[in-house]
């Protein structure tokens, strides 16, 4: 017989964890809906959700859209080699782990006080191959072999802003220096009008990569709000039709760029070098209300 729906909240005394770490205050809430699940903030903003009882379940939107890039990655429950830059509650290296046994990952975490507290509260199961480095995002990388990896994910933000290092064409270098022939690279980027930091995002990997597709919410492409978008590169043809089946079944919907179209979008924005990168756009305070 299954579980009841009440069988699977959360103790109603079980409480929040608030712990100071490097990059501000974490708090790991309860999720009342949901047995031993948890969404880690950072300063009030949402940064990760962890069901450990199913670490194939994603609850955020941008988290379900890399989630659809690592089930096309390769094969059905193939193992993978994946790095993930920014480790928040290790919520997608669970999910690689928990959909691709036998997987090998790394996960680059600045914070050395969030990956303490994410290994105390929200234990990773003991058979996974999940190796955490606590340093910055480009030096963690630059530790990875050459071709080590079929994915690389970039999900890194600090202060809610990707920093400037990240965004430009010698970081690019770098990932594709550790990416295998036939390697996928995804990345979560937030922006909100006039999307000047989204669309140079996309010249910068066009720069790099030969094959590109965005994946957001239409209102976030409309320029209607801020948002985030997961945006997918590699050296081969992408899988276009059955990424955007899989966007538009997701709860909230979103729609996939690709070809003309995506290079339409970017309006002329040129590719963002080292030298005059500048970090992401702080999101308005009203999206984390």
């Amino acid at each position: 017989m299954g579980k009841s729906r009440n069988s699977r909240r959360h103790d109603p005394a079980a409480a929040a964890v608030v712990e100071a770490v490097d990059g501000g205050l974490a708090e790991l809430i309860p999720d009342r809906e949901r047995s031993r699940a948890w969404t880690l903030l950072i300063d009030g903003a949402p940064q990760s959700h962890v069901d450990l009882d199913d670490p194939g379940y994603l609850s955020f939107e941008y988290q379900r859209r890399l989630g659809h890039v690592i089930d096309l990655v390769a094969p059905a429950g193939k193992p993978v080699q994946a790095v993930h830059l920014g480790g928040g509650a290790f919520t997608l290296a669970r999910y690689v782990a928990a959909t691709r046994p036998r997987s090998t990952q790394q996960v680059v975490e600045r914070d050395a006080g969030l990956v303490q507290l994410v290994r105390r509260e929200l234990p990773l199961e003991r058979n996974a191959r999940i190796r955490v480095r606590s340093v910055d995002a480009r030096e963690g990388l630059a530790k990875v072999p050459d071709g080590w990896a079929d994915l690389v994910i970039a999900d890194v933000f600090s202060g809610a802003r990707t920093p400037a290092h990240l965004t430009s064409t010698e970081f690019l270098d770098e990932v594709r220096r550790t990416l295998r022939p036939g390697g996928w690279y995804a990345a979560n980027l937030a922006d909100g009008p006039p999307l000047t930091h989204l669309r140079g995002q996309i010249a910068t990997a066009a720069a790099r990569f030969p094959e590109l597709a965005l994946v957001a919410d239409p209102t976030v492409l409309r320029g209607k709000r801020f948002g985030n978008a997961v945006l997918v590169a590699a050296d081969h043809p992408l899988p276009i039709a059955e990424l955007t089946r899989r966007a538009a079944s997701d709860p909230h919907p979103g729609r996939v760029e690709h070809g003309r179209s995506l290079t339409d979008f970017t309006g002329g924005a040129v590719p963002v070098t080292d030298a005059a990168a500048v970090a992401s756009p702080a999101p308005p305070a009203s999206v984390f209300r």
